[in-house]
């Protein structure tokens, strides 16, 4: 299919563990390589051709508000949850009226990645059967990624269809944080705090979610000590930092 051209991206988590960097800065705003977290993503969604990405913003929403207002492409709309934090799921649902009825990327604000030959978020359009799937996840191998030590996400088969691990199982293959959904996964929904892992195991009873192996490298900066790690390997892959 051509790419969405919606987006949402889950901005409003506390990042506690990114403390004491986010004792005065939303997890977001962190930067790395000289660029902000969020602008990684914003970048990227913009180079797949999306036009509006809905944020959602909870902690220190004024400055999340004061830092996209700058932004030209994609348009930003700011969904505001200053009142109560609903979780990925929940998030997505108070946004609804927002994203529409057609396909739309979902992206972490907190992780993001270095393209290889094609942009992932292209590859995962490309990638997207509506016959089959509900949910399509942008997957990377623990080769593949920076600050990850956790025992993986999901196993997946040779059809990219995906399943939980067991309780003592792992696995080389961990959610890269952007995926492709169809809103009517949310339909009936009630408003409220809600996590994406109640959508990804109906996907999973349905068979109807799936995985993307991307293309490239994969940071996540859960910590402050990840950052170095991240900037080491924007700099071996050749991307400018900036000053």
């Amino acid at each position: 299919m051509a790419s969405p051209r919606a987006a949402m991206v889950l901005a409003a988590g506390l990042g506690k563990r990114m403390a004491p960097i986010t004792n005065t800065i939303p997890k977001p705003l962190v930067e790395v390589a000289g660029k902000s977290l969020i602008d990684w993503g914003l970048d990227a969604l913009e180079h797949a051709g999306v036009e509006r990405a809905i944020v959602n913003t909870h902690y220190l929403a004024d400055q999340m508000d004061t830092h996209l207002s700058k932004r030209k492409s994609p348009a930003i709309v700011v969904s505001d949850e200053r009142g109560e934090l609903l979780d990925s799921a929940g998030g997505i649902v108070n946004a609804l009226p927002q994203i529409g009825a057609e396909p739309f990327y979902v992206v972490n604000a907190d992780t993001f990645w270095i393209d290889g030959a094609r942009p992932n978020l292209v590859l995962l359009a490309e990638g997207w059967d509506d016959e089959r799937m509900d949910m399509l996840l942008m997957i990377a191998t623990k080769d593949q990624a920076t600050g990850y030590d956790g025992r993986g996400d999901f196993h997946m088969d040779r059809e990219g269809k995906l399943r939980r691990l067991g309780p003592a199982e792992t696995s080389p293959f961990i959610y890269a944080g952007a995926a492709i959904l169809h809103p009517r996964i949310f339909a009936g929904a009630a408003a409220g705090r809600a996590s994406l892992n109640r959508y990804f195991d109906e996907a999973i009873a349905a068979d109807r979610l799936y995985g993307m192996l991307m293309d490239g490298l994969w940071l996540t900066v859960g910590t402050p000590a990840a950052i170095g790690d991240a900037e080491a390997a924007i700099a071996r892959a050749g991307l400018e930092i900036h000053d």
